[in-house]
This record gives structure tokens, sequence and C-alpha cells, in this order.
């Protein structure tokens, strides 16, 4: 319970209706969670307006409502607080509620469009292979120590991530690993935490269905590091073309990592192969469990995290070498029968070609590769052809099948899809929408030594198809495959 003149802080007030002295008992934004003596903020969201919400948000027993505009009819027993962004007020809003428990924390953030869970996942468990009390906010999951906590978005929103990171505090936990998305950059889920460093992976081709141009895409995340205060410091890919730009204007302490460009940190892949690899960090030589170029990158965004928190050299290294891939991420998978799958979340172009560069790099081209990938629904449609177009010049076989339809016709995103596939290459080609069928056909195909790709959706454990997420794991479904053919 707080005042509500203390939750109010540094979230640009600009008009006051009624009295700042009163007791709030809980903050919301969305009116079915309003209680007796809430706050109810208003949020203009991209589907609904929570200004249409306010006098529901009354009748369910709110005492104040923070809104852009005061509203035509004004209760006199209740408090309006009318800012400049509601959205942005509520990331401090939350902060200040929860007792701004950011300031109580080491907290990392990791923004780009490919290998941030990746990194967050090895730096939750580098950190907590060195000894240390740490939190984890990711795609995969969020943890308070060993703590399992369900995870919805990339990012939570403003209030459920200061509640995680109040849970960090109270249990003890020192370090906080983050993924830091584009949309919650945006969309200000991160205003008011206090970040003590900001990390750039890549910049690729996704999100333009909410961002529309690259460019914004790109100002999306600069955002995060034109904010960084002085004290922080602004980690980024040099060997990635918008690197530099993506920290130009940051104040705080720069630093790069790279393994083609002279960097801050500096990586060389000397062995790679689907056990593992062997790379050369800031001239120490490092075996690591994970496989593929991409990998490098991110094995080296941990060392260099490491290294600036000032952890020791010699352990980082002796830890990093432990450290197992994640879940959804160039999982392996192998039959006996010789068969190899491996479960990847690639879900854009870029990614998808490293993947597939990856595996090519490492096969002996005297086996197939066969491809499974979709592309989800209601989401960037430029990107279906180029992966599709990119399957097929990768692959000795390609099954196009759905991923996430989400609220579109699955045939209709597979017929984009088939857009890109070049006419010489359409002999390699199946479409089967059902993705059980697909990756089951993809087994049933395979000879002993050939190699499948199921990509897309990673350590997901559904498939959304008109607003109902049903049941449906590829791992699980390859896993049985393999044990029972």
């Amino acid at each position: 319970m707080k005042l509500l003149q203390d939750i109010l802080y540094r979230s640009r007030t600009k008009e006051i209706s009624g009295s700042l002295n009163i007791e709030i008992t809980s903050v919301a934004f969305d009116s079915r969670k309003v209680m007796a003596g809430s706050l109810f903020v208003a949020i203009v969201g991209t589907q609904v307006d929570g200004h249409d919400f306010i006098q529901k948000s009354i009748d369910k027993g709110a005492v104040a409502i923070v809104c852009n505009a005061m509203p035509s009819e004004v209760n006199p027993k209740i408090t309006y607080v009318v800012v400049s962004n509601t959205s942005e007020a509520l990331g401090y809003i939350a902060s200040n509620y929860y007792d701004d428990p950011s300031s109580k924390l080491k907290v990392i953030g990791v923004t780009g469009t490919n290998g941030k869970t990746t990194i967050v996942t090895l730096l939750y468990n580098l950190f907590t292979e060195l000894g240390y009390s740490v939190g984890m906010l990711s795609t995969i999951q969020n943890k308070v120590n060993k703590q399992n906590i369900e995870t919805t978005h990339t990012t939570p929103d403003a209030l459920k991530i200061n509640d995680l990171l109040s849970s960090m505090v109270d249990d003890g936990c020192e370090y906080v690993f983050m993924e830091v998305s584009s949309h919650a950059i945006v969309q200000h889920r991160v205003t008011g935490i206090q970040f003590l460093g900001g990390v750039f992976t890549n910049i690729t081709h996704d999100h333009l269905d909410y961002h529309v141009t690259f460019r914004e895409y790109i100002n999306a995340k600069k955002k995060f590091f034109d904010q960084l205060p002085a004290n922080a410091f602004a980690l980024t890919n040099i060997d990635d073309k918008n690197g530099n730009v993506i920290i130009q204007n940051t104040s705080a302490k720069k630093f790069t990592y790279g393994i083609k460009n002279i960097a801050s940190f500096k990586g060389k892949v000397i062995e790679n192969d689907l056990e593992g690899m062997t790379l050369k960090v800031d001239g120490n030589e490092l075996s690591s469990l994970l496989s593929g170029d991409f990998n490098a990158y991110n094995i080296l965004a941990v060392y260099s995290i490491a290294i600036l928190l000032e952890q020791n050299k010699e352990e980082i290294l002796v830890c990093i070498s432990k450290l197992s891939g994640v879940e959804g991420r160039f999982d392996i998978i192998r039959s006996t029968h010789g068969i190899t799958a491996i479960i990847d979340y690639a879900h854009t172009p870029d990614a998808l070609k490293n993947i597939l560069e990856t595996i090519n790099s490492i096969r002996t081209h005297n086996e197939q590769l066969i491809t499974v990938v979709g592309a989800g629904g209601n989401r960037d449609t430029s990107k279906r052809p180029l992966m599709a177009k990119l399957a097929s010049l990768l692959s000795n076989r390609v099954i196009l099948t759905s991923d996430n339809p989400r609220y579109e016709d699955a045939n209709k995103i597979l017929e984009d899809m088939r857009k890109g596939i070049d006419p010489a290459k359409k002999k390699v080609l199946m479409v089967i929408p059902d993705r059980n069928e697909a990756i089951t056909t993809a087994f049933n195909i395979a000879q002993p030594g050939d190699m499948i790709l199921i990509a897309g959706k990673g350590h997901e454990k559904y498939q959304e198809i008109k607003g109902i997420k049903y049941p449906f794991d590829d791992k699980r479904i390859i896993a049985e495959l393999m044990d029972t053919n």
C-alpha cells in the first residue's frame, strides 16, 4: 500500500483533479484486474484504449485514474491525474510502487533480433555457476534464483517486471539478466528500470508488422541505449553493420565484441562440429558444447559481459566450457538409425540462414538435409517468401508447413512462402499444412545419416490457431518418432 503522491514521481504530471494524499492498494492497467483501492492507468494499446474502461474501473473500486486527457465527466470522489504519456508513466509508477527494485540489483538488458534468449540463459547459468544469486527474464522462462516462473512475453509488462524484480530483491539476487524486446522499448515496459549494462546482438529483418520500417525497428533498439546512464556500459556486436549506429548517442561506456573486426573483445572459431566448437577468446582457447558461428557470437558476448562485470577471466572460461545449449536453440536429437534432428527457434530469414549455413558447414554433404519450416500468422508477411527461398537454396528437401497461424489461414501463409521458391527448386518442395504430419513425413523420408531441421517454434509447447493455444511440441514429436520407428 502506497500514497498516490509517492508513486507518481517522474510520471510527467500535467493536471490533477482530487487529492494525492490517498492510499493505493494496487496498480492496474487492465480494468479486469482492478479492485477496491486500485490506481487504474489508462493505456492506449494496439487493440483497445484503456480510456474506454475508466468508468468500469471506477465501478470496480478504483480510487484514482492516470490518463492522457481529463474525462468529460469527472467523479468528485475520484482522483484524476493527467500525464504526457500513460505508457511511460506506468513504467515509473510500477517502479515506484515496488520501491524501485532495479536500483538494488545489477540489471543487464540484452536486445537484438537474434541471440537474446541464448545469451541471457547462458549468463544466468554462468553466474549461478560462479556462485551468485541470479534472476532471469527471458522468452523461455523467468527465474528468481532456482524458482521457475511462467513467461508469456519476451519482456513482460512494466508491472510484472517490477513485481519480479521485487521478488528477486527479496530472494537475495545480486544480478539480473533480461531480454529487452523492441516492443518493450517502444511501449515503455522497461521505462524506470535502472540498467547497469545494455547489450546489442544484431539486427535483421523482423517485426516490421509492428515497426513498419526497418529504420523504425533500428531506432527502437537504439532508444534503449540512448537512455542508458553514464555509469552503465553499452556492449555492441561490431560485426553487425548497425552495431556502431546503435550505441553512437549513448552516455554509457562503450565496448565492442566481434570475430571479423577489431573489437574490445575478440573471438575466432578454430573448430566447429555438431559436438561443439573450439574458440580463441581474447587469446585464450575455449572449448564449448555449443555449435555454430552464431553461437560463437553468443559465447563471446557472454564472456565480454562477465569481464565487464569484473569476474575472474580464468573462472569465466572454465565455467563457459561447461555450459550446455538452450532448449529449442540448435537442439540436437539423434536416432538409433543415424538420423539427426535439429530443433531451432529460427523464425526470421537471417536466423534461418545462420542455422542452415552452420549445418552445411558441419555436414559431409553425402547426406540429405531436410528442412521443415513455416511462418507465423498476423506478423510481417514480407519475410515469408525469403524464408522459403533460403530453405530451398540451402537444403536438399524442403517441407513447408504451418507455424503459429494465429488468426490467418495457414494455406494463405504457405502460398506466400511458395512465392519465394525458384521454379527450378520446386521438385525438392513439399507443402504439408499439418505440422505434425510434416515432421512425421520428414522423418519417414530421411535415410540413415540424413539431417532434419525443424525450424520456427523451438521451445514452444503450443500451436496458436484462431486465438487458441493447442498443445504442440516439435521436440516431443521428433523424439517419439525416433524412439518408435
